[in-house]
């Protein structure tokens, strides 16, 4: 979010891991897609205050948190976000275009993780449960990444990231776990970048290498090895020699490449198909999968010396589904890449906004990165919208649950909000015992199941 940020209040560092906290997120600025997000922990506050900015984002935190955006859509006094009992209840505040959650119009409703607020053509993000790491409120432009693609609100990858920063110079080989899309590469290619290698940077596609080709692409070639073998080729390794050579997908790796390479990294030296000397190569080595290596290796399927020799430090990329904090983050930075000239003309609709949260990314930042190409040239210059998107992200037609949930959130009063607080406390102190639970309240145990049912509560989660 644009404007001045408060520094760091109300949050001590201790021993450990410091406590979580609820935190509100300005995920998505639908008129301005590439405008910087924002994180603001709600720490030390019990109400936050949601209107219309005139010219630019206003912050202002004392035991409430003041959020003023600069959207034409929103009202001055939009809504409010406050604490009751142990529950974040949003309100709409009379404004003029309503407040909607999870795209549902509500005067009223209790908040849940995960929630999406839509507020004019501004989306906000609702988590129940965020390391609360200073500053208090977190602008995007404030966020440090090794490379455009690593920004992140998510502490899962923040925490990646930093590790991946503090062993870039050491010479450890780094195995990079994450699924399909979820920006291996792009890990890699930072940690060389970082590392100060002089050498280059060669990315490897294993599951491509033919098992009759291994030492040729692997160790190159001399002159006349072989028939059509008109001149020299270093190969991969020597290719990647002073530098670093990123195995993308090694558990893929056929296993005569694998001993292919296992020979080369244990003598630091590889001998070129049809050459008399072994030379020597100087190569760190990083490799990606999205295969769990030690399943493989208790398989039989990939070498467990091999393993040993390439697993000195792990990380894992988690997957957008698990970071929807940072969609809006990606999406803007997508968006700058893909038409730079053009920033200033891309507008997204909120039906097609909450389309993208609403999507579960399967391939990840690869599969958002498809989906915003394809929108923008449908688009053409007018705002995204539903159509736009490509069919596999059209929101889906909600079940008769989720249209129910929708119609019953928004009408809760204050008194149940304490009954509900008062279930939640008494189901912690019984572990989820609904007699026991049932003869403390003085109540028939059929009736406490018809009031845990209306407010969604399972004991099951508390046994």
């Amino acid at each position: 979010m644009a404007g001045t940020l408060t520094p760091a209040m109300g949050i001590k560092r201790g021993v450990g891991a410091p406590a979580p906290v609820p935190a509100l997120y300005v995920a998505l600025y639908c008129e301005r897609p590439t405008a910087p997000p924002s994180r603001h922990l709600l720490a030390g506050v019990d109400r936050v205050l949601l209107g219309r900015a005139e010219s630019r984002e206003e912050i202002r935190r004392t035991k409430e948190l003041s959020l003023a955006v600069v959207d034409p859509w929103m009202s001055q006094r939009h809504a409010t976000i406050r604490l009751s009992g142990a529950r974040w209840i949003v309100e709409d505040a009379g404004s003029r275009n309503g407040t909607f959650v999870n795209g549902a119009p509500c005067t009223r409703a209790a908040l849940r993780d995960g929630d999406l607020i839509e507020l004019g053509h501004t989306l906000l993000l609702f988590r129940d449960k965020v390391a609360s790491q200073p500053p208090l409120d977190l602008d995007a432009k404030q966020l440090e990444a090794p490379a455009t693609g690593l920004a992140s609100f998510s502490p899962a990858l923040a925490g990646e990231i930093g590790r991946l920063r503090t062993i870039a110079r050491s010479t450890v080989s780094v195995v990079i776990h994450g699924e399909t899309g979820s920006g291996k590469e792009i890990a890699a290619r930072a940690l060389h970048q970082l590392s100060g290698r002089p050498g280059s940077f060669v990315a490897v596609n294993c599951g491509g290498i033919a098992k009759t080709l291994v030492e040729t692409e692997m160790f190159g070639y001399r002159k006349g090895a072989f028939s059509g073998a008109d001149e020299d080729r270093p190969g991969l390794m020597r290719s990647a020699d002073k530098g670093t050579l990123f195995l993308d997908e090694i558990a893929d790796l056929p296993a005569a490449a694998q001993a292919v390479l296992l020979r080369a990294l244990q003598e630091s030296e590889v001998m070129p198909v049809g050459g008399t000397r072994p030379i020597k190569i100087d190569v760190r080595v990083l490799a990606a999968t999205h295969y769990d290596l030690q399943k493989q290796v208790a398989q039989g399927s990939f070498r467990a010396d091999l393993f040993a020799r390439i697993s000195g430090f792990t990380v894992r990329l988690p997957p957008l589904r698990e970071r929807r904090e940072d969609l809006g983050l990606l999406i803007g930075e997508i968006f700058k890449r893909l038409a730079p000239e053009m920033l200033d003309r891309i507008s997204i609709t909120p039906a097609a906004a909450r389309a993208l949260f609403a999507h579960s990314w399967p391939l990840n930042v690869r599969e958002l990165e498809k989906c915003l190409g394809t929108a923008l040239i449908l688009a053409s210059g007018q705002p995204i919208d539903v159509p736009h998107l490509p069919e596999w992200a059209h929101p889906a037609e909600p079940s008769a649950t989720e249209k129910t949930d929708k119609e019953l959130r928004p009408v809760l009063t204050d008194d149940e909000l304490r009954q509900r607080d008062e279930l939640l406390a008494l189901l912690k102190e019984h572990r989820g015992n609904v007699s026991s639970m049932a003869r403390a309240m003085g109540k028939a145990r059929m009736q406490v199941q018809r009031w845990l049912k209306r407010h969604g509560l399972d004991p099951q989660d508390f046994r």
